[in-house]
């Protein structure tokens, strides 16, 4: 883009040395599809996707948590254990599926997807980034 000129791994480095002076908290809402593929899965409900983003902003997630995370097994990202007014199970994605099987079949083609598109990157990022990249370890 023209109003970017430098490489998108120095803005990721920008992004993170920001985010480690200033300790802020960064959270992934999942504000679409949960419990399978469209045809099994369903639309994330609106009040749990409201009550996960007010508790983010008013800091009671952080609190609920008090530091402790589950660590996905596939994106490597930690997924808060409770949350005010949304069950512990919408929380974890694989929970919400019926079909473990499945479930993992689905994430690890979305996390091959993700290192294959960052290829292009591979030779620009820092040893921090790619260290945050997904398992690919079925």
């Amino acid at each position: 883009a023209p109003f970017m000129p430098l490489h998108p791994t120095e803005y990721a480095e920008m992004l993170s040395a920001k985010m480690k002076e200033t300790g802020v908290n960064v959270w992934l809402i999942n504000t679409g599809w949960t419990g399978g593929p469209y045809g099994i899965g369903t639309r994330m409900k609106l009040k749990y996707t409201r009550a996960m983003i007010s508790a983010a902003i008013d800091g009671s997630l952080e609190a609920a948590n008090n530091g402790k995370y589950h660590m996905h097994s596939v994106f490597k990202v930690q997924q808060p254990i409770v949350c005010p007014n949304v069950p512990t199970d919408v929380l974890s994605p694989r929970q919400t599926w019926n079909n473990d099987e499945a479930y993992y079949k689905t994430a690890y083609k979305l996390a091959k997807s993700f290192a294959d598109n960052f290829k292009k990157f591979e030779d620009y990022a820092n040893d921090e980034i790619m260290n945050g990249a997904p398992n690919l370890n079925e």
